[in-house]
Protein backbone atom coordinates (compact mmCIF):
# COMPACT_ATOMS: atom_id res chain seq x y z
CA UNK A 1 0.00 0.00 0.00
CA UNK A 2 1.58 3.25 -1.18
CA UNK A 3 2.13 6.00 1.38
CA UNK A 4 2.01 9.56 0.04
CA UNK A 5 4.56 10.79 2.59
CA UNK A 6 7.06 8.29 1.13
CA UNK A 7 6.90 9.72 -2.39
CA UNK A 8 10.07 11.21 -3.80
CA UNK A 9 11.60 12.58 -6.99
CA UNK A 10 15.25 11.85 -7.73
CA UNK A 11 17.32 13.35 -10.54
CA UNK A 12 20.63 12.61 -12.19
CA UNK A 13 22.31 14.69 -14.91
CA UNK A 14 22.97 12.54 -17.99
CA UNK A 15 26.42 12.50 -19.57
CA UNK A 16 24.95 11.30 -22.88
CA UNK A 17 21.40 12.38 -23.66
CA UNK A 18 19.09 9.40 -23.37
CA UNK A 19 21.52 7.13 -21.54
CA UNK A 20 20.04 6.68 -18.09
CA UNK A 21 22.24 7.42 -15.09
CA UNK A 22 21.96 6.98 -11.36
CA UNK A 23 19.42 9.47 -10.04
CA UNK A 24 20.42 10.36 -6.50
CA UNK A 25 19.66 14.07 -6.14
CA UNK A 26 16.43 14.70 -4.24
CA UNK A 27 14.08 17.30 -5.73
CA UNK A 28 12.63 19.39 -2.92
CA UNK A 29 9.17 19.68 -4.42
CA UNK A 30 6.20 17.60 -5.57
CA UNK A 31 5.01 15.84 -8.70
CA UNK A 32 4.42 12.37 -10.12
CA UNK A 33 5.54 10.80 -13.39
CA UNK A 34 2.89 10.21 -16.05
CA UNK A 35 3.12 7.52 -18.76
CA UNK A 36 1.97 9.23 -21.98
CA UNK A 37 2.28 6.23 -24.29
CA UNK A 38 -0.29 6.58 -27.06
CA UNK A 39 -2.84 3.79 -27.53
CA UNK A 40 -4.74 3.80 -30.83
CA UNK A 41 -7.99 1.88 -31.44
CA UNK A 42 -8.43 1.76 -35.23
CA UNK A 43 -11.82 2.16 -36.87
CA UNK A 44 -12.97 -0.87 -38.87
CA UNK A 45 -16.18 -2.19 -40.45
CA UNK A 46 -16.27 -5.83 -39.32
CA UNK A 47 -19.93 -6.43 -38.37
CA UNK A 48 -19.66 -6.03 -34.61
CA UNK A 49 -21.63 -3.44 -32.67
CA UNK A 50 -19.18 -4.00 -29.85
CA UNK A 51 -16.09 -3.76 -31.98
CA UNK A 52 -13.17 -6.15 -31.46
CA UNK A 53 -10.38 -5.80 -28.93
CA UNK A 54 -7.70 -4.37 -31.23
CA UNK A 55 -5.23 -1.62 -30.44
CA UNK A 56 -1.63 -0.65 -31.04
CA UNK A 57 0.94 1.70 -29.48
CA UNK A 58 2.75 3.91 -32.05
CA UNK A 59 4.87 5.88 -29.60
CA UNK A 60 6.13 6.14 -26.04
CA UNK A 61 6.47 9.36 -24.07
CA UNK A 62 6.75 10.38 -20.42
CA UNK A 63 5.86 13.54 -18.53
CA UNK A 64 6.55 15.01 -15.12
CA UNK A 65 4.66 18.14 -14.11
CA UNK A 66 6.67 19.63 -11.24
CA UNK A 67 4.03 21.37 -9.16
CA UNK A 68 4.46 24.94 -8.00
CA UNK A 69 6.61 25.03 -4.87
CA UNK A 70 8.62 27.80 -3.21
CA UNK A 71 11.48 28.76 -5.53
CA UNK A 72 14.94 28.24 -4.10
CA UNK A 73 18.38 29.47 -5.08
CA UNK A 74 19.54 25.84 -5.04
CA UNK A 75 16.64 24.35 -7.01
CA UNK A 76 16.28 26.75 -9.93
CA UNK A 77 19.49 25.67 -11.75
CA UNK A 78 18.05 22.18 -12.26
CA UNK A 79 15.06 23.55 -14.17
CA UNK A 80 17.08 26.16 -16.06
CA UNK A 81 19.78 23.70 -17.13
CA UNK A 82 17.14 21.42 -18.67
CA UNK A 83 15.23 24.17 -20.47
CA UNK A 84 17.59 27.06 -21.24
CA UNK A 85 21.27 26.08 -21.27
CA UNK A 86 23.57 23.24 -20.23
CA UNK A 87 25.06 24.81 -17.09
CA UNK A 88 25.31 22.46 -14.10
CA UNK A 89 28.64 23.63 -12.68
CA UNK A 90 28.84 27.06 -11.11
CA UNK A 91 31.59 29.54 -11.92
CA UNK A 92 33.36 30.60 -8.74
CA UNK A 93 32.69 34.26 -8.08
CA UNK A 94 35.86 36.36 -8.14
CA UNK A 95 37.19 36.58 -4.61
CA UNK A 96 34.09 35.05 -3.08
CA UNK A 97 32.38 31.80 -2.18
CA UNK A 98 29.45 32.27 -4.55
CA UNK A 99 28.88 29.91 -7.47
CA UNK A 100 27.42 31.74 -10.47
CA UNK A 101 25.08 29.95 -12.88
CA UNK A 102 24.30 31.96 -16.02
CA UNK A 103 21.50 30.93 -18.37
CA UNK A 104 21.53 33.04 -21.51
CA UNK A 105 18.66 32.42 -23.91
CA UNK A 106 19.64 31.70 -27.54
CA UNK A 107 19.50 34.29 -30.31
CA UNK A 108 21.15 33.21 -33.57
CA UNK A 109 22.55 29.84 -32.42
CA UNK A 110 20.74 27.14 -30.47
CA UNK A 111 21.94 26.27 -26.98
CA UNK A 112 22.53 22.77 -25.71
CA UNK A 113 20.71 21.67 -22.56
CA UNK A 114 21.27 19.16 -19.80
CA UNK A 115 19.06 16.08 -19.99
CA UNK A 116 18.21 14.27 -16.79
CA UNK A 117 17.23 10.81 -15.64
CA UNK A 118 14.30 11.16 -13.24
CA UNK A 119 12.95 8.59 -10.79
CA UNK A 120 9.61 9.06 -9.06
CA UNK A 121 7.11 7.06 -7.07
CA UNK A 122 6.48 5.81 -3.55
CA UNK A 123 7.23 2.83 -1.30
CA UNK A 124 5.15 0.53 -3.53
CA UNK A 125 6.67 1.28 -6.94
CA UNK A 126 9.26 3.61 -8.45
CA UNK A 127 9.29 4.62 -12.11
CA UNK A 128 12.00 6.14 -14.28
CA UNK A 129 12.09 8.41 -17.32
CA UNK A 130 15.30 9.13 -19.23
CA UNK A 131 16.21 11.94 -21.69
CA UNK A 132 14.14 14.36 -19.60
CA UNK A 133 14.07 18.05 -20.53
CA UNK A 134 11.93 21.06 -19.60
CA UNK A 135 9.31 22.20 -22.10
CA UNK A 136 8.04 25.13 -20.04
CA UNK A 137 8.50 26.71 -16.65
CA UNK A 138 7.20 29.57 -14.54
CA UNK A 139 8.71 31.71 -11.79
CA UNK A 140 6.12 33.88 -10.06
CA UNK A 141 5.38 35.70 -6.85
CA UNK A 142 3.42 38.35 -5.00
CA UNK A 143 4.14 40.76 -2.19
CA UNK A 144 4.47 39.11 1.21
CA UNK A 145 5.15 35.64 -0.22
CA UNK A 146 7.94 33.40 -1.48
CA UNK A 147 8.44 33.13 -5.21
CA UNK A 148 7.02 29.95 -6.71
CA UNK A 149 8.69 27.73 -9.35
CA UNK A 150 7.06 25.08 -11.52
CA UNK A 151 8.06 23.18 -14.65
CA UNK A 152 6.77 20.67 -17.15
CA UNK A 153 9.26 17.94 -18.05
CA UNK A 154 9.17 15.63 -21.08
CA UNK A 155 10.95 12.26 -21.14
CA UNK A 156 11.34 9.32 -23.51
CA UNK A 157 9.44 6.56 -21.72
CA UNK A 158 8.33 5.24 -18.34
CA UNK A 159 10.02 2.13 -16.98
CA UNK A 160 9.58 0.39 -13.64
CA UNK A 161 12.63 0.70 -11.42
CA UNK A 162 13.76 0.68 -7.82
CA UNK A 163 14.92 3.89 -6.22
CA UNK A 164 18.64 4.55 -6.40
CA UNK A 165 20.39 3.79 -3.13
CA UNK A 166 22.02 5.27 -1.25
CA UNK A 167 20.23 8.55 -1.86
CA UNK A 168 22.03 11.79 -1.12
CA UNK A 169 20.22 13.61 1.69
CA UNK A 170 18.00 16.49 0.52
CA UNK A 171 20.12 19.57 0.01
CA UNK A 172 19.74 22.56 2.30
CA UNK A 173 17.85 25.20 0.36
CA UNK A 174 16.87 28.82 0.77
CA UNK A 175 13.60 30.22 -0.50
CA UNK A 176 13.56 33.26 -2.77
CA UNK A 177 11.38 35.88 -1.08
CA UNK A 178 9.41 38.37 -3.15
CA UNK A 179 9.91 41.16 -0.64
CA UNK A 180 13.71 40.96 -1.12
CA UNK A 181 13.27 41.76 -4.81
CA UNK A 182 13.87 44.94 -6.77
CA UNK A 183 12.55 46.09 -10.15
CA UNK A 184 14.71 48.06 -12.58
CA UNK A 185 13.49 49.51 -15.89
CA UNK A 186 15.84 51.26 -18.30
CA UNK A 187 15.97 52.48 -21.88
CA UNK A 188 17.75 50.12 -24.26
CA UNK A 189 20.34 52.86 -24.82
CA UNK A 190 21.16 52.78 -21.09
CA UNK A 191 22.67 50.23 -18.72
CA UNK A 192 20.60 47.31 -17.46
CA UNK A 193 19.81 47.55 -13.76
CA UNK A 194 20.47 51.29 -13.34
CA UNK A 195 17.03 52.75 -12.61
CA UNK A 196 15.15 51.17 -9.73
CA UNK A 197 11.37 51.52 -9.77
CA UNK A 198 10.40 51.69 -6.11
CA UNK A 199 7.07 51.16 -4.29
CA UNK A 200 5.55 49.83 -7.51
CA UNK A 201 6.08 46.08 -8.02
CA UNK A 202 3.22 44.11 -6.44
CA UNK A 203 3.48 40.85 -8.34
CA UNK A 204 5.29 39.23 -11.24
CA UNK A 205 5.13 36.05 -13.29
CA UNK A 206 7.82 34.92 -15.74
CA UNK A 207 6.34 32.37 -18.12
CA UNK A 208 8.73 30.58 -20.46
CA UNK A 209 8.05 28.19 -23.30
CA UNK A 210 11.60 26.92 -23.76
CA UNK A 211 11.13 25.93 -27.42
CA UNK A 212 12.50 22.42 -26.79
CA UNK A 213 10.34 19.71 -28.38
CA UNK A 214 10.51 15.94 -28.79
CA UNK A 215 11.27 14.77 -32.36
CA UNK A 216 10.19 11.34 -33.55
CA UNK A 217 12.05 9.62 -36.39
CA UNK A 218 12.35 6.08 -37.80
CA UNK A 219 15.31 5.02 -35.66
CA UNK A 220 14.14 1.59 -34.55
CA UNK A 221 12.43 2.79 -31.35
CA UNK A 222 9.00 4.02 -30.35
CA UNK A 223 10.32 6.79 -28.11
CA UNK A 224 11.50 10.15 -29.50
CA UNK A 225 14.88 10.27 -31.21
CA UNK A 226 16.12 13.62 -29.95
CA UNK A 227 15.12 16.94 -28.39
CA UNK A 228 14.97 19.77 -30.91
CA UNK A 229 15.45 23.47 -30.20
CA UNK A 230 12.83 25.80 -31.65
CA UNK A 231 11.91 29.42 -30.94
CA UNK A 232 11.52 30.15 -27.20
CA UNK A 233 8.83 32.46 -25.85
CA UNK A 234 9.54 34.58 -22.79
CA UNK A 235 6.72 36.61 -21.22
CA UNK A 236 6.78 38.64 -18.02
CA UNK A 237 3.54 39.75 -16.40
CA UNK A 238 4.09 42.63 -14.00
CA UNK A 239 1.47 43.90 -11.56
CA UNK A 240 2.08 47.57 -10.82
CA UNK A 241 0.77 49.88 -8.16
CA UNK A 242 -1.22 52.30 -10.32
CA UNK A 243 1.16 55.21 -9.87
CA UNK A 244 3.27 57.51 -12.03
CA UNK A 245 5.69 54.72 -12.88
CA UNK A 246 2.87 52.52 -14.16
CA UNK A 247 1.43 55.38 -16.21
CA UNK A 248 4.85 56.03 -17.70
CA UNK A 249 5.24 52.39 -18.78
CA UNK A 250 1.80 52.50 -20.39
CA UNK A 251 2.99 55.52 -22.37
CA UNK A 252 6.10 53.56 -23.37
CA UNK A 253 3.84 50.71 -24.52
CA UNK A 254 1.72 53.03 -26.65
CA UNK A 255 4.87 54.51 -28.20
CA UNK A 256 6.20 50.97 -28.91
CA UNK A 257 9.50 51.88 -27.24
CA UNK A 258 11.74 48.94 -26.30
CA UNK A 259 12.84 48.57 -22.68
CA UNK A 260 15.28 46.69 -20.48
CA UNK A 261 13.81 45.09 -17.36
CA UNK A 262 15.71 43.55 -14.46
CA UNK A 263 14.16 41.67 -11.56
CA UNK A 264 16.67 40.89 -8.82
CA UNK A 265 16.01 38.95 -5.63
CA UNK A 266 18.70 38.70 -2.97
CA UNK A 267 18.95 36.05 -0.29
CA UNK A 268 21.27 35.34 2.63
CA UNK A 269 24.81 36.69 2.67
CA UNK A 270 27.35 34.43 1.00
CA UNK A 271 30.07 33.00 3.23
CA UNK A 272 32.58 35.24 1.47
CA UNK A 273 31.54 38.23 -0.63
CA UNK A 274 32.93 38.67 -4.12
CA UNK A 275 31.21 40.35 -7.05
CA UNK A 276 28.05 39.08 -5.39
CA UNK A 277 27.46 39.60 -1.68
CA UNK A 278 24.25 37.60 -1.42
CA UNK A 279 22.63 34.58 -2.95
CA UNK A 280 20.93 36.03 -6.00
CA UNK A 281 18.25 35.42 -8.61
CA UNK A 282 18.59 37.92 -11.45
CA UNK A 283 16.23 38.02 -14.44
CA UNK A 284 17.27 40.33 -17.30
CA UNK A 285 14.98 40.95 -20.28
CA UNK A 286 14.96 43.21 -23.31
CA UNK A 287 11.86 43.68 -25.43
CA UNK A 288 8.55 45.49 -25.68
CA UNK A 289 5.40 45.83 -23.65
CA UNK A 290 2.76 43.74 -25.39
CA UNK A 291 -0.34 44.82 -23.51
CA UNK A 292 -1.76 46.46 -20.40
CA UNK A 293 -4.93 45.31 -18.72
CA UNK A 294 -7.62 47.71 -17.61
CA UNK A 295 -7.24 49.12 -14.10
CA UNK A 296 -8.31 46.73 -11.38
CA UNK A 297 -7.98 46.84 -7.63
CA UNK A 298 -6.33 45.02 -4.74
CA UNK A 299 -8.02 45.53 -1.41
CA UNK A 300 -9.56 48.75 -2.65
CA UNK A 301 -6.28 50.02 -4.13
CA UNK A 302 -5.93 50.51 -7.90
CA UNK A 303 -3.43 48.31 -9.73
CA UNK A 304 -2.61 47.55 -13.35
CA UNK A 305 -0.92 44.55 -14.98
CA UNK A 306 1.32 44.75 -18.03
CA UNK A 307 2.68 41.94 -20.20
CA UNK A 308 6.25 42.30 -21.45
CA UNK A 309 7.43 40.15 -24.36
CA UNK A 310 11.17 39.58 -24.46
CA UNK A 311 12.89 39.87 -27.82
CA UNK A 312 16.40 40.62 -29.02
CA UNK A 313 17.20 44.34 -29.18
CA UNK A 314 20.19 45.41 -31.27
CA UNK A 315 20.80 48.61 -29.32
CA UNK A 316 21.53 46.86 -26.02
CA UNK A 317 22.43 43.55 -27.70
CA UNK A 318 20.27 41.62 -25.25
CA UNK A 319 17.37 39.17 -25.27
CA UNK A 320 16.92 37.26 -22.00
CA UNK A 321 19.18 35.91 -19.29
CA UNK A 322 18.65 34.36 -15.87
CA UNK A 323 21.50 34.28 -13.38
CA UNK A 324 21.46 32.29 -10.14
CA UNK A 325 24.11 32.64 -7.43
CA UNK A 326 24.32 30.10 -4.63
CA UNK A 327 27.04 28.09 -2.90
CA UNK A 328 26.43 24.76 -4.65
CA UNK A 329 29.48 23.79 -6.70
CA UNK A 330 27.70 21.53 -9.21
CA UNK A 331 24.64 19.35 -9.85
Amino acid sequence: MGIKALRKILLGAETTAGTAVQADTVWRGTGTIKDNRETVFPEEDIGYLSGKARAYVPKYEAELPMNAVPATFEGLPVILSAGVKNVITGVTDTGGSGKVYTYTFPTTTANTITTWTIEGGDDTQAEEMEYSFVESFEISGNGGEALQMSANWRGRQVSKTTFTTPVTAPATVEEVLFGKGKLYIDAVSGTMGTTQVSQTLLGASLQVNTGWIAKYAADGNLYFSWAQSTKPEVLLNVTFEHNASAVNEKDVWIAKTPRQIRLQFDGAALTTAGTFTYKTLRIDLAGLWESFDSISDMNGNDIVTGTFRAGYDATCAKFAEIKVVNETASY
